[in-house]
Protein backbone atom coordinates (compact mmCIF):
# COMPACT_ATOMS: atom_id res chain seq x y z
CA UNK A 1 0.00 0.00 0.00
CA UNK A 2 2.77 2.39 0.99
CA UNK A 3 4.72 1.50 -2.14
CA UNK A 4 1.67 2.19 -4.33
CA UNK A 5 1.14 5.61 -2.70
CA UNK A 6 4.82 6.49 -3.07
CA UNK A 7 4.77 5.46 -6.72
CA UNK A 8 1.68 7.55 -7.43
CA UNK A 9 3.18 10.56 -5.64
CA UNK A 10 6.40 10.26 -7.60
CA UNK A 11 4.46 10.12 -10.87
CA UNK A 12 2.55 13.30 -9.98
CA UNK A 13 5.74 15.14 -9.07
CA UNK A 14 7.45 14.03 -12.29
CA UNK A 15 4.45 15.16 -14.32
CA UNK A 16 4.49 18.51 -12.53
CA UNK A 17 0.92 18.14 -11.29
CA UNK A 18 -0.55 17.96 -7.81
CA UNK A 19 -3.97 16.77 -6.64
CA UNK A 20 -6.63 19.33 -5.73
CA UNK A 21 -6.08 20.83 -2.29
CA UNK A 22 -2.30 20.30 -2.41
CA UNK A 23 0.15 23.03 -3.34
CA UNK A 24 3.88 23.72 -3.22
CA UNK A 25 5.05 25.97 -0.40
CA UNK A 26 6.56 28.50 -2.82
CA UNK A 27 3.52 28.67 -5.12
CA UNK A 28 -0.09 29.78 -4.83
CA UNK A 29 -2.57 26.96 -4.39
CA UNK A 30 -5.31 26.55 -6.97
CA UNK A 31 -8.91 25.72 -6.10
CA UNK A 32 -11.22 23.37 -7.93
CA UNK A 33 -12.65 26.36 -9.82
CA UNK A 34 -11.21 29.77 -10.75
CA UNK A 35 -11.90 32.53 -8.27
CA UNK A 36 -14.31 35.36 -8.99
CA UNK A 37 -12.23 38.42 -9.96
CA UNK A 38 -12.07 40.98 -7.17
CA UNK A 39 -11.82 43.91 -9.58
CA UNK A 40 -8.30 44.71 -8.36
CA UNK A 41 -5.59 43.11 -10.49
CA UNK A 42 -2.90 43.58 -7.82
CA UNK A 43 -5.04 41.69 -5.31
CA UNK A 44 -6.08 38.94 -7.73
CA UNK A 45 -2.40 38.26 -8.41
CA UNK A 46 -1.98 37.35 -4.75
CA UNK A 47 -5.17 35.32 -4.27
CA UNK A 48 -5.17 31.55 -4.89
CA UNK A 49 -7.34 30.92 -7.94
CA UNK A 50 -6.91 34.50 -9.11
CA UNK A 51 -9.87 35.96 -7.21
CA UNK A 52 -12.44 35.48 -4.46
CA UNK A 53 -12.95 31.75 -3.87
CA UNK A 54 -16.31 29.98 -3.64
CA UNK A 55 -17.05 27.17 -1.22
CA UNK A 56 -14.86 28.53 1.57
CA UNK A 57 -15.24 31.57 3.85
CA UNK A 58 -13.01 34.61 3.43
CA UNK A 59 -12.31 36.47 6.68
CA UNK A 60 -12.09 40.25 6.41
CA UNK A 61 -10.60 41.63 9.63
CA UNK A 62 -10.85 45.37 10.25
CA UNK A 63 -10.33 47.83 13.07
CA UNK A 64 -13.90 49.14 12.81
CA UNK A 65 -16.77 49.24 10.31
CA UNK A 66 -16.65 51.85 7.58
CA UNK A 67 -12.94 51.87 6.72
CA UNK A 68 -13.53 50.84 3.10
CA UNK A 69 -14.40 47.15 3.52
CA UNK A 70 -17.57 47.47 1.44
CA UNK A 71 -15.88 49.44 -1.33
CA UNK A 72 -13.36 46.62 -1.53
CA UNK A 73 -16.29 44.38 -2.51
CA UNK A 74 -18.05 46.86 -4.83
CA UNK A 75 -16.79 45.21 -8.07
CA UNK A 76 -17.97 41.72 -7.10
CA UNK A 77 -21.31 43.01 -5.73
CA UNK A 78 -21.86 44.96 -8.92
CA UNK A 79 -21.10 41.90 -11.05
CA UNK A 80 -23.35 39.55 -9.08
CA UNK A 81 -26.39 41.82 -8.79
CA UNK A 82 -26.23 42.71 -12.48
CA UNK A 83 -26.23 38.97 -13.17
CA UNK A 84 -29.43 38.81 -11.03
CA UNK A 85 -27.82 36.84 -8.23
CA UNK A 86 -28.93 37.57 -4.70
CA UNK A 87 -26.42 39.13 -2.30
CA UNK A 88 -27.19 38.77 1.42
CA UNK A 89 -26.02 41.17 4.13
CA UNK A 90 -26.36 39.42 7.48
CA UNK A 91 -26.09 41.46 10.68
CA UNK A 92 -24.41 44.63 9.34
CA UNK A 93 -23.55 47.14 12.12
CA UNK A 94 -25.62 49.79 10.30
CA UNK A 95 -28.15 49.65 7.51
CA UNK A 96 -26.36 49.80 4.12
CA UNK A 97 -26.84 53.23 2.54
CA UNK A 98 -28.94 52.48 -0.53
CA UNK A 99 -28.29 55.70 -2.54
CA UNK A 100 -24.52 55.21 -2.36
CA UNK A 101 -24.77 51.55 -3.38
CA UNK A 102 -27.06 52.47 -6.25
CA UNK A 103 -24.57 55.13 -7.39
CA UNK A 104 -21.96 52.38 -7.68
CA UNK A 105 -24.22 50.52 -10.14
CA UNK A 106 -25.42 47.82 -7.73
CA UNK A 107 -28.93 46.54 -8.43
CA UNK A 108 -30.68 46.97 -5.09
CA UNK A 109 -33.46 44.54 -6.02
CA UNK A 110 -30.95 41.72 -5.56
CA UNK A 111 -29.55 42.98 -2.26
CA UNK A 112 -31.20 41.64 0.91
CA UNK A 113 -30.39 42.71 4.46
CA UNK A 114 -31.07 40.31 7.34
CA UNK A 115 -30.87 41.74 10.84
CA UNK A 116 -30.02 39.42 13.75
CA UNK A 117 -29.16 41.33 16.90
CA UNK A 118 -28.68 38.31 19.17
CA UNK A 119 -25.31 36.58 18.75
CA UNK A 120 -26.78 33.07 18.85
CA UNK A 121 -29.40 33.97 16.23
CA UNK A 122 -26.80 35.47 13.92
CA UNK A 123 -24.43 32.51 14.15
CA UNK A 124 -27.32 30.12 13.52
CA UNK A 125 -28.50 32.19 10.54
CA UNK A 126 -25.03 32.23 8.96
CA UNK A 127 -24.81 28.46 9.09
CA UNK A 128 -28.33 27.94 7.72
CA UNK A 129 -27.76 30.33 4.82
CA UNK A 130 -24.50 28.58 3.98
CA UNK A 131 -26.20 25.20 3.97
CA UNK A 132 -28.89 26.48 1.60
CA UNK A 133 -26.25 27.63 -0.93
CA UNK A 134 -29.00 29.71 -2.57
CA UNK A 135 -27.15 33.02 -2.87
CA UNK A 136 -24.73 34.83 -5.13
CA UNK A 137 -22.66 36.07 -2.18
CA UNK A 138 -22.99 36.27 1.59
CA UNK A 139 -21.59 39.11 3.69
CA UNK A 140 -21.89 38.30 7.40
CA UNK A 141 -20.71 40.34 10.39
CA UNK A 142 -19.82 37.85 13.11
CA UNK A 143 -20.58 38.86 16.71
CA UNK A 144 -17.54 40.13 18.58
CA UNK A 145 -16.50 37.93 21.50
CA UNK A 146 -19.20 35.35 20.81
CA UNK A 147 -17.70 33.54 17.81
CA UNK A 148 -15.88 30.38 18.92
CA UNK A 149 -13.63 28.04 16.88
CA UNK A 150 -16.38 25.42 16.65
CA UNK A 151 -18.68 28.01 15.03
CA UNK A 152 -16.04 28.74 12.40
CA UNK A 153 -15.48 25.05 11.71
CA UNK A 154 -19.20 24.48 11.16
CA UNK A 155 -19.32 27.47 8.82
CA UNK A 156 -16.34 26.11 6.93
CA UNK A 157 -18.08 22.78 6.39
CA UNK A 158 -21.43 24.36 5.53
CA UNK A 159 -19.82 26.67 2.94
CA UNK A 160 -18.41 23.81 0.88
CA UNK A 161 -21.54 23.66 -1.27
CA UNK A 162 -21.72 27.43 -1.83
CA UNK A 163 -21.42 28.59 -5.43
CA UNK A 164 -20.57 32.17 -4.55
CA UNK A 165 -18.08 33.92 -2.26
CA UNK A 166 -18.64 34.10 1.50
CA UNK A 167 -17.21 37.07 3.39
CA UNK A 168 -17.05 37.01 7.20
CA UNK A 169 -16.33 40.37 8.82
CA UNK A 170 -14.44 40.12 12.10
CA UNK A 171 -12.94 42.67 14.55
CA UNK A 172 -9.25 43.44 14.86
CA UNK A 173 -8.46 41.05 17.78
CA UNK A 174 -9.55 38.12 15.57
CA UNK A 175 -6.25 38.33 13.67
CA UNK A 176 -4.55 36.63 16.62
CA UNK A 177 -7.10 33.82 16.88
CA UNK A 178 -6.89 30.46 15.12
CA UNK A 179 -9.31 29.99 12.25
CA UNK A 180 -9.99 27.22 9.70
CA UNK A 181 -10.61 29.82 6.97
CA UNK A 182 -8.25 29.30 4.04
CA UNK A 183 -8.07 33.03 3.28
CA UNK A 184 -7.78 35.75 5.95
CA UNK A 185 -7.21 39.43 5.14
CA UNK A 186 -6.39 42.32 7.46
CA UNK A 187 -7.82 45.62 6.20
CA UNK A 188 -6.39 48.98 7.28
CA UNK A 189 -7.38 52.45 5.99
CA UNK A 190 -4.78 54.59 4.26
CA UNK A 191 -4.83 58.24 3.07
CA UNK A 192 -6.03 59.28 -0.39
CA UNK A 193 -8.86 56.76 -0.48
CA UNK A 194 -6.59 53.74 -0.35
CA UNK A 195 -6.93 50.48 1.55
CA UNK A 196 -4.09 48.31 2.83
CA UNK A 197 -4.79 44.58 2.45
CA UNK A 198 -2.46 42.34 4.44
CA UNK A 199 -2.86 38.65 3.63
CA UNK A 200 -2.61 36.89 6.98
CA UNK A 201 -3.33 33.42 5.62
CA UNK A 202 -3.60 31.88 2.18
CA UNK A 203 -2.77 28.67 0.39
CA UNK A 204 0.65 29.74 -0.69
CA UNK A 205 3.81 31.50 0.49
CA UNK A 206 3.77 34.26 3.10
CA UNK A 207 3.27 37.73 1.62
CA UNK A 208 5.57 40.07 3.53
CA UNK A 209 4.09 43.38 2.35
CA UNK A 210 0.43 44.39 2.16
CA UNK A 211 -1.29 45.11 -1.12
CA UNK A 212 -2.23 48.80 -1.43
CA UNK A 213 -5.48 49.35 -3.35
CA UNK A 214 -7.19 52.47 -4.70
CA UNK A 215 -10.81 52.23 -3.61
CA UNK A 216 -13.47 52.85 -6.28
CA UNK A 217 -15.40 56.12 -6.47
CA UNK A 218 -19.05 56.30 -7.42
CA UNK A 219 -19.67 58.28 -10.64
CA UNK A 220 -20.37 61.94 -9.96
CA UNK A 221 -19.02 62.00 -6.40
CA UNK A 222 -16.57 64.60 -5.17
CA UNK A 223 -12.97 63.76 -4.37
CA UNK A 224 -11.34 64.70 -1.04
CA UNK A 225 -10.64 68.38 -0.52
CA UNK A 226 -13.44 69.57 -2.82
CA UNK A 227 -16.31 69.73 -0.32
CA UNK A 228 -17.97 73.13 -0.07
CA UNK A 229 -18.98 72.10 3.46
CA UNK A 230 -18.23 69.05 5.63
CA UNK A 231 -20.30 65.90 5.06
CA UNK A 232 -23.35 65.32 7.28
CA UNK A 233 -22.49 64.36 10.86
CA UNK A 234 -24.57 61.17 10.81
CA UNK A 235 -22.71 59.68 7.86
CA UNK A 236 -20.16 56.97 8.66
CA UNK A 237 -17.23 57.53 6.28
CA UNK A 238 -16.13 54.54 4.25
CA UNK A 239 -12.50 55.60 4.46
CA UNK A 240 -10.64 58.65 5.73
CA UNK A 241 -11.13 61.23 4.32
CA UNK A 242 -14.41 60.20 2.66
CA UNK A 243 -15.28 61.38 -0.86
CA UNK A 244 -18.95 60.56 -0.40
CA UNK A 245 -21.46 59.36 2.21
CA UNK A 246 -20.41 55.98 3.55
CA UNK A 247 -22.03 52.76 2.44
CA UNK A 248 -23.26 51.97 5.95
CA UNK A 249 -25.83 54.33 7.43
CA UNK A 250 -28.82 54.34 9.74
CA UNK A 251 -31.95 53.04 8.05
CA UNK A 252 -34.63 55.53 6.96
CA UNK A 253 -37.41 52.99 6.55
CA UNK A 254 -38.36 49.75 8.25
CA UNK A 255 -38.95 46.60 6.19
CA UNK A 256 -42.54 45.57 5.66
CA UNK A 257 -43.63 42.57 7.77
CA UNK A 258 -44.24 39.17 6.25
CA UNK A 259 -41.11 38.65 4.18
CA UNK A 260 -37.59 39.91 3.71
CA UNK A 261 -37.60 42.66 1.07
CA UNK A 262 -34.65 43.73 -1.02
CA UNK A 263 -32.77 46.88 -0.08
CA UNK A 264 -34.29 48.60 -3.09
CA UNK A 265 -37.79 47.97 -1.75
CA UNK A 266 -36.82 49.16 1.75
CA UNK A 267 -35.21 52.38 0.51
CA UNK A 268 -38.00 53.19 -1.91
CA UNK A 269 -35.47 53.87 -4.66
CA UNK A 270 -36.46 52.87 -8.19
CA UNK A 271 -34.77 49.81 -9.55
CA UNK A 272 -31.66 50.75 -11.55
CA UNK A 273 -32.09 50.61 -15.29
CA UNK A 274 -29.88 48.68 -17.74
CA UNK A 275 -26.16 49.41 -17.48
Amino acid sequence: MAATFASASASLLQAGGLPAGVWRANQLGQGLAPGLPSGFSALDAQLPGGGWPAGTPVELIAREPGIGELRLLIPVLQHLTRARKVVLFLGPPHMPYAPALSAFGIDLDYLIVVQATQAADRLWAVEQILRSASFGALLAWLPHGKTRPEHLRRMQLAAQGARGPVFLFRPLPAQFEASPAALRLLLLPRPQQQLSVQILKRRGPVLERPVLLDLPHAPGTLRPGRYASPPPARVMPDALPAPMPGLLRTAHAAPAPGRIPSLGQVSGLPAPGPH
